[in-house]
Order: structure tokens, then C-alpha cells, then sequence
């Protein structure tokens, strides 16, 4: 089963959990992303801004689910992102994989929230305390994590 969402809902965690779900799952792994109080600074931050291209970021995040899919051998994957503005503690993104074992089950979470990171059309400001933004850019940590992935091969069992 392959879920991809981008939504400026709520999602329910546990609810998304349960339909990964089956008889053959021995291993679900989860990532929820949420919104810090502070920027990478410390500085405090009133919200955080995304904005999509729709259409071209579901199409980038169906890839990004089915390359994982294959990648990993998963009886399920999940990708939900939220879009617009997003208060501190807010869950923002969930990804989350079942598979036979744990191990491809973790990494493939691991995957998909690194390549979301960087590979997906989505555009992110942080709203200060005053009403100003800053549009944000993927880390060279994050590049770093994305690119590491050329090299890695997945678990087994």
C-alpha cells in the first residue's frame, strides 16, 4: 500500500500507523517532522511558511515513495507533508514504511525524510516574532544526508 499526501490538514499519526498495518509487517518505521520554537540560532519563531508547486510536488513524492518501495522492499510507505502556516509544535511532515524487518522498515524512513529534505519542491520561511521571513535552503548537513544515500545499500533483516 502507498499513501502520498500533501494537505494543509492535520494528519492523525496513529491513524496513518494503523493502515501500514498487515500480517506480513514485522517492522514499521516512523519519522514525524514538527515545527521548533527557535531557529537554528536560538532566535524564537512565531511559524513556519510552506508552500507547494501542486501537482509537481505529489508527483516528486509518489517517486520518492515508490523508489523507497523498491529500494527497500516495503509492504507499505506513507508520505504526508503539510503545507501553509504551521505554529511551533506542529506536526508537519510524517514518513513512515513497513517492510518484513525492522531494519528496512528504519531505513527506509531515514530515506525518505532525507530526501524530502532536499529533493522535493517545497519552499520553507520562517515567520519571526516581528512579522518577518526568512526563506530557508537545504543544509549542507542535509545535502550531505541525501547524497550519502548514492552510496548506502539497504539493510537486511
Amino acid at each position: 500500500m502507498r499513501r502520498v499526501l500533501v494537505t494543509s490538514a492535520p494528519f492523525d499519526s496513529g491513524a496513518e500507523l494503523a493502515r501500514l498495518a498487515g500480517p506480513d509487517t514485522g517492522g514499521t518505521g516512523c519519522f514525524i517532522g514538527t515545527v521548533r520554537a527557535t531557529d537554528a540560532r536560538g532566535a524564537p519563531l512565531a511559524a513556519l511558511h510552506l508552500e507547494h508547486y501542486p501537482g509537481v510536488t505529489e508527483a516528486a513524492m509518489s517517486r520518492l515513495a515508490d523508489e523507497a518501495a523498491a529500494r527497500f522492499g516495503l509492504l507499505g510507505v506513507t508520505i504526508i507533508h503539510r503545507v501553509g502556516r504551521l505554529a511551533p509544535g506542529t506536526a508537519i511532515v510524517l514518513a513512515a514504511a513497513a517492510a518484513a524487518h525492522r531494519a528496512p522498515a528504519l531505513d527506509a524512513t531515514r530515506f525518505m525524510a532525507d530526501q524530502l529534505k532536499t529533493a522535493i519542491p517545497l519552499w520553507k520561511a520562517e515567520e519571526r516574532p516581528d512579522g518577518g521571513k526568512d526563506w530557508l535552503a537545504p543544509t549542507a548537513a542535509d545535502e550531505a544526508a541525501a547524497r550519502n544515500w548514492l552510496e548506502t545499500r539497504p539493510a537486511q533483516g
